[in-house]
C-alpha cells in the first residue's frame, strides 16, 4: 500500500475540496470540518470526473403534508453533496451515497489525518 502526503490540515478550507493525481488514480479529499473524506474521481453513473464538481448543501421539497403542495426548497447544510459535472447525479460527500438510490455510490479512497498531515493510501 502506497501513502501518499497531500498537505497540512490548515491547507484544507472547510466544506472545501483537493482533486489530486496519484499514479493512475485521481482522488478527490473533501474536509467538513475535523472529518476528512476521499473518493475516486469516477462518477459510478457513465464515469464522469464527480469530484471535480460543485458541491451543495442537500435540497429537499418543503412539502404541506395534508396537501402534498410544495412550499418550495430546503438546504440541510448539515449533509453536503456533491454533484457530478456530467448529468447532475449527486452524492452524499461522508457516505458516498445517492440519495434516491443504494445502487449507485462513489468508491472510497482511504484519508488519514496524522501530526497535522493529510494522507491518502492506495
Amino acid at each position: 500500500m502506497q501513502t501518499v502526503r497531500i498537505g497540512a490540515v490548515e491547507e484544507f478550507e472547510d466544506r472545501g475540496k483537493r482533486v489530486v493525481t496519484i499514479g493512475d488514480a485521481e482522488i478527490g479529499i473533501f474536509r467538513l470540518g475535523d472529518e476528512f473524506h476521499a473518493w475516486h474521481n469516477t462518477c459510478p453513473h457513465q464515469g464522469g470526473p464527480v469530484c471535480q464538481g460543485r458541491l451543495y448543501a442537500l435540497v429537499q421539497e418543503n412539502l404541506d403534508e395534508a396537501t402534498k403542495q410544495s412550499h418550495g426548497r430546503l438546504y440541510d447544510e448539515d449533509k453536503l453533496n456533491i454533484v457530478c459535472p456530467w448529468h447532475g447525479l449527486e452524492f452524499d460527500i461522508r457516505t458516498g451515497q445517492h440519495p434516491g438510490t443504494s445502487e449507485l455510490a462513489l468508491e472510497r479512497a482511504t484519508v488519514q489525518v496524522d501530526g497535522g498531515e493529510v494522507y491518502v493510501l492506495l
